[in-house]
C-alpha cells in the first residue's frame, strides 16, 4: 500500500459511518447546497471552481489551501466556497459521490479523492476505484450506485459549472475568485498578497 493510499484510507476510515447512514442523510437539494470552509460571515470570500481530475487542483489542495486555511480561514478573516467544475465524466462522478456524503464529511471525502487522484483517475475503471474509496468512508456500493444514478444531482453539478462560466468567465481549473476577482492557481506567497490586498 503506497503512502497516498494509506493517507486516503486513514482519512476515510476515520470518518467511517454505517452504510445505512448515507442512504437517508441528504436530499438532492441538500447535496447541491454550498460547501463552505470557515465562518460564513468572514469578510473575504474565496470561491474555488475545481475539477477532481485536475492535477493543478490537487496541487492547490495539497500545497496552498492548508496554508490559506491556517492563516486566513481558521482565523476568521476569510471563507472558502467550493464549487464543482468537472472537466470530464469521471470528475463529475467523483463530485456526485462526495456530495452524497454527510455535509460535515464532504471536505474529508474531497481531500481523499484529491490525494488519490493519480490512482483512481488513471485506473482502467475509475468509477470502481472511486466506489472502493467511498467504501472506506462508509458508503455501500448500493449507496454509490444510487448516488451516481441521481440525474437531478448530476444536472445540478453541471449547472454549477455553467453558472461559473456565465458569472465569472471560468474556463479552467482551479479558478479562484477573491471578492469577485478571478485568478488561477498561484504559489501561496502570491495568493497571500492578494488576500492581504483584499483585506485592506
Amino acid at each position: 500500500m503506497t503512502r497516498s493510499i494509506r493517507f486516503a484510507a486513514a482519512l476515510l476510515a476515520a470518518l467511517c459511518l454505517p452504510a445505512a447512514a448515507f442512504a437517508e442523510i441528504l436530499s438532492t437539494e441538500e447535496a447541491l447546497s454550498e460547501r463552505i470552509i470557515g465562518n460564513p460571515e468572514a469578510p473575504i470570500t474565496i470561491i474555488e471552481y475545481a475539477s477532481l481530475t485536475c492535477p493543478h487542483c490537487a496541487q492547490f489542495h495539497a500545497e496552498t489551501l492548508p496554508q490559506v486555511k491556517k492563516d486566513w480561514i481558521d482565523t476568521g478573516k476569510a471563507k472558502l466556497i467550493y464549487r464543482d467544475f468537472p472537466l470530464d465524466k469521471y470528475a463529475a462522478a467523483a463530485s456526485q459521490i462526495a456530495r452524497c456524503a454527510p455535509k460535515d464529511k464532504y471536505f474529508t471525502f474531497l481531500n481523499a479523492f484529491y490525494a488519490q487522484q493519480k490512482n483512481w483517475s488513471r485506473a482502467s475503471d475509475p468509477i470502481a476505484v472511486l466506489g472502493q474509496l467511498a467504501g472506506l468512508g462508509g458508503m455501500s456500493q448500493a449507496d454509490v450506485d444510487a448516488c451516481l444514478a441521481n440525474q437531478e444531482l448530476q444536472d445540478g453539478i453541471l449547472q454549477m459549472r455553467l453558472d461559473g462560466q456565465m458569472e465569472y468567465d471560468v474556463n479552467s481549473t482551479p479558478s479562484l475568485i477573491v471578492n469577485g476577482k478571478k485568478m488561477g492557481n498561484l504559489p501561496y506567497a502570491d495568493f497571500n498578497q492578494i488576500l492581504e490586498n483584499a483585506s485592506q
